[in-house]
């Protein structure tokens, strides 16, 4: 089991991170390519201002129009990715590992607290994936990738759950929460969770044609 750990920690680990950001940069670079052949006058207006006023706007919840639409979902929404970043990234144990590998220490909260942040994130996936269940528009438009990148993102969470309590084999949870994780970030690139990298370009676009070209709001 500990030959097992350590392959996931090491090498396991330094793949997903590889694939990670090679896979981000070929996706952003074909995406920019891909403008450029197509719609190449849509970079001439591409603005800073514009683009800046519209990603603050959406990041305010219940700011945009989209939100005020749908309270319940706004509310999932904001919360989920609030707890998504929030939760990895203090951990103790993660910022263990940084420390270990990297040499790299920074403030942790309380594994408590991160407990609570966990059972944050599987509720809301349970919570959007009942809304592709029961709202008929939603399920209309949901595909097996949806339902992929819903299932990629919650394993994680929930293995990191069960071993944190011991509910199961706890070298066997701990291994699976560590590989889940890596094919969680080594899916990014390739799956609906690009949104992760690609959501500020597609929003400084549609701010700067909204601004600069159509002289409104996009939000």
């Amino acid at each position: 089991m500990n030959a097992a750990y350590e392959f996931v920690t090491g090498p396991l680990a330094w793949l997903a991170w590889g694939i990670f950001l090679l896979g981000s940069a070929f996706r952003l670079a074909s995406m920019y390519q891909l403008a450029k052949a197509k719609d190449a006058p849509s970079l001439a207006f591409m603005s800073w201002s514009y683009s800046l006023r519209s990603i603050v706007n959406w990041l305010i919840p219940f700011n945009a129009l989209g939100w005020r639409k749908s309270p319940a979902m706004t509310v999932a929404t904001f919360v989920f990715h609030i707890c998504l970043l929030v939760a990895p990234i203090f951990l103790v144990a993660h910022v263990m590992l940084w420390d270990q590998f990297f040499g790299v220490s920074y403030v942790t909260i309380p594994d408590s607290v991160t407990d609570i942040l966990t059972l944050v994130v599987i509720g809301a996936c349970l919570f959007f994936a009942g809304r592709r269940f029961l709202q008929p528009d939603v399920r209309y438009l949901t595909t097996g990738k949806d339902w992929l990148a819903l299932v990629i993102v919650l394993a994680p969470f929930l293995t990191g759950f069960l071993a944190y309590h011991q509910l199961l084999d706890y070298d066997l949870m701990v291994i699976l929460h560590v590989v889940a994780g890596e094919i969680m970030l080594a899916a990014i690139p390739f799956t609906r969770l690009s949104h992760m990298v690609f959501a500020v370009f597609t929003r400084a676009y549609m701010g700067s044609e909204f601004g600069g070209v159509r002289h409104a709001r996009d939000w």
